[in-house]
């Protein structure tokens, strides 16, 4: 028999990797999980990522995808005339509002980087992807400075349980921008 012709099936095995880390944790990863969720037999999943690492990567760089395309995609950072802050905040208030399962799960593959040296660099993609969008509005360091921040309240929320706080988040962004610079150019 003849090889089935399955070409999103790497992106299937993704998702099931993203679904059995939210349900199982890291931990709980491998490729004989994966196979079973993505319902493909096991050499497909060796065949796509050679190891569990490469799964992680790929699934990780899936995972942080999702916010930067939401900053970038929200026209308003462009227009100087906007609150910031204020836009910033809302933007961590929707991603926030998508559910605390999916957050948890971000972040514990984020903090994976930690002990897994080869997710460090797309750990910090996403970091600076998210960072390149804020220059058009601020300075580089402040733009790295409010990406440090909006992960510390995410951080700081799930450890804690507390809810997102929306006006929190706008007021010490709103203290990150006070003493910013414009972007050169503007």
């Amino acid at each position: 028999m003849g090889r089935r012709y399955d070409p999103d099936r790497r992106q299937r095995i993704i998702d099931a990797a993203l679904r059995v880390a939210g349900e199982k944790g890291i931990a709980g990863l491998s490729h004989r999980s994966v196979a079973a969720e993505a319902d493909v037999p096991l050499g497909s999943t060796t065949y796509h990522f050679k190891t569990l690492d490469d799964l992680l990567v790929a699934a990780l760089r899936q995972s942080n995808e999702g916010f930067a395309r939401l900053v970038r995609e929200r026209g308003v950072l462009q227009d100087p005339d906007a609150d910031l802050a204020a836009e910033l905040a809302a933007l961590l208030g929707e991603w926030a509002a998508r559910g605390r399962e999916g957050l948890e799960l971000e972040y514990e593959l984020y903090l994976a980087a930690l002990r897994r040296p080869v997710l460090r660099p797309v750990a910090a993609e996403w970091c600076e992807g998210v960072a390149v969008v804020l220059r058009e509005r601020t300075d580089p360091a402040t733009a790295r400075g409010l990406v440090a921040l909006m992960d510390g309240i995410c951080l700081q929320a799930l450890l804690t349980g507390g809810e997102y706080d929306e006006a929190y988040t706008r007021e010490m962004l709103g203290r990150v921008l006070l003493n910013s610079r414009a972007p050169e150019g503007v």
